[in-house]
């Protein structure tokens, strides 16, 4: 993948504020507020130009953040999951050492602080 843009695809307004407080690099994070229609979907892969960047798919573990995955790794099928533990439920609510970890895990610089 190299020095193409990183894009991060997240739910939920809060899920992106939490993301970007530990991210330390330029990296776009979009946010879907729920499963999108197919108009929506289009839409996002022309603006973001999303089939060539590095994409990463980050959403919750419950139904609704399945389904958005599935959804998003059907049209992105380059895209890459990063997955927060089950027992947080939501990426918002995952503590913040836990997602750094998972980010980190992709080779997205995060600040180290939250690396305890």
């Amino acid at each position: 993948m190299g020095d193409e843009e990183k894009v991060i695809i997240v739910e939920g307004r809060s899920d992106k504020e939490q993301i970007r407080k530990i991210i330390d690099e330029e990296v776009t994070i979009i946010c879907t507020n729920g499963t999108l229609g197919i108009e929506r979907l289009e839409q996002l892969l022309y603006d973001y130009d999303l089939d060539h960047k590095e994409v990463y798919i980050m959403v919750d573990e419950d139904s609704a953040g399945h389904k958005l995955r599935k959804q998003l790794a059907r049209e992105l099928p380059h895209a890459q999951h990063i997955y927060v533990d089950r027992t947080y439920r939501e990426v918002a609510a995952t503590p913040a050492p836990e997602l750094a970890t998972a980010l980190l895990s992709r080779s997205i610089m995060v600040h180290p602080f939250f690396l305890v």
